[in-house]
């Protein structure tokens, strides 16, 4: 096992900086490093200046616009990005349904949809989430029954991020009922959100944000050729696309970031043993992270294979490192400061409380490990 960047891993991380350098607009990075809000404008912005470059969708063959890097450089490039302050590349498009569309898509789904979600010519959400079907996924009830050339789909979706943003959405729904087992039966579609029978109804957070919505269908009709891989086959079109979020999650380069402004912005409370004890176990546990992820990647380099169960760890230890560094920075925030840093400070820690839930809570994700890798 090799844990090392080469010499050529290194000067491909050098030439990333320093274009990043040249390249991040300063006002973005800015918002970033601030907590500001980032608008959809401000999102498109930094998505199309990468499309410029050709490095929006590294992981994409190249026929299809990616880059043709390897896993190592894919991985450094996006810990670059949020070490550098970098706005998200919002993952429900180039990430997620690029990702399923390149492996269980036709390929006039291909040509419709790819040349647009690497343009920012489309915004994507994700609809899996219900009221009562979250991380137990498969329950949902959202249905959708096959009417001569389209699908009319009736019911409702939770927690969608984005979706007042969104032009499209793919969704999971149940488009048989009768099954044995409730994983079979469901199906991934894709739908426009200008479609009648779509309503979107924010859902205001802890933090005053609206980031996620309620989206609501109401005998929409949906085309049949918007349906991808099999009918009743969707729960193996999901189970792969999880496996692409829950790598993502770990988010190291901007964790490194946000512990290097705690040190700055937190000097004073360093005097403070019990505080400086709980900075230096997460900046051991950030190590730890760090190296776990250089062995999933060491491993893909190695078979070639996509990660497997055992990611579920990415996704619990690299929230937790998240929410712990917004703990710290919340303490050593004089809590009747009014300034804009010292709202943005607390409006982030209440934020960041989702990060354990999303891409299936840290709870099912050590359900997930005990069965799959532990064989428990």
């Amino acid at each position: 096992m090799d844990l090392n960047y080469s010499t050529e891993e290194a000067a491909f991380r050098d030439e990333v900086r320093a274009w990043l350098r040249a390249s991040l607009p300063q006002d973005l990075r800015e918002k970033v490093e601030n907590y500001a809000h980032l608008s959809k404008e401000d999102l498109l912005r930094w998505h199309r200046i990468l499309a410029q470059k050709g490095w929006v969708a590294p992981a994409w063959p190249k026929e299809w616009g990616g880059t043709g890097w390897n896993v190592v450089q894919r991985y450094i490039f996006e810990e670059e990005l949020g070490y550098a302050g970098a706005p998200p590349i919002i993952p429900f498009g180039v990430t997620m349904c690029a990702a399923v569309l390149l492996r269980f898509g036709t390929e006039a789904q291909k040509k419709r949809f790819l040349p647009r979600i690497y343009n920012g010519d489309d915004f994507w959400c994700q609809g899996y989430s219900e009221p009562g079907s979250g991380s137990d996924l498969a329950s949902l009830k959202t249905k959708a029954v096959l009417q001569g050339e389209h699908y009319v789909v009736n019911g409702q979706k939770i927690w969608t991020t984005l979706a007042h943003y969104a032009d499209w959405i793919f969704c999971l729904v149940r488009t048989d009922p009768n099954v044995e087992r409730r994983q079979e039966g469901i199906s991934f579609l894709l739908i426009d959100m200008k479609t009648p029978g779509i309503t979107v109804r924010p859902l205001i957070l802890m933090d005053g944000a609206h980031e996620v919505n309620e989206v609501f269908f109401d005998e929409v009709k949906v085309p049949a050729e918007n349906l991808v891989h099999e009918a009743g086959k969707g729960w193996t079109v999901a189970k792969y696309l999880l496996g692409h979020e829950r790598m993502n999650t770990g988010r190291i380069g901007e964790s490194k970031r946000q512990l290097a402004r705690l040190k700055q912005y937190a000097a004073s409370m360093m005097s403070e043993s019990r505080w400086r004890d709980r900075l230096t176990r997460l900046e051991v546990e950030l190590a730890a992270l760090e190296i776990t992820n250089l062995r999933f990647l060491d491993r893909m380099r190695r078979t070639g294979q996509p990660p497997g169960a055992d990611v579920s760890m990415l996704k619990i230890k690299g929230t937790e490192i998240q929410q712990g560094l917004t703990e710290l920075m919340m303490e050593a925030t004089d809590p009747w400061a009014s300034d804009e840093l010292s709202t943005a400070v607390r409006k982030r820690y209440l934020s960041m409380r989702k990060t354990t839930i999303y891409a299936g809570s840290n709870e099912i994700q050590r359900n997930i490990i005990a069965k799959a890798t532990l064989g428990l």
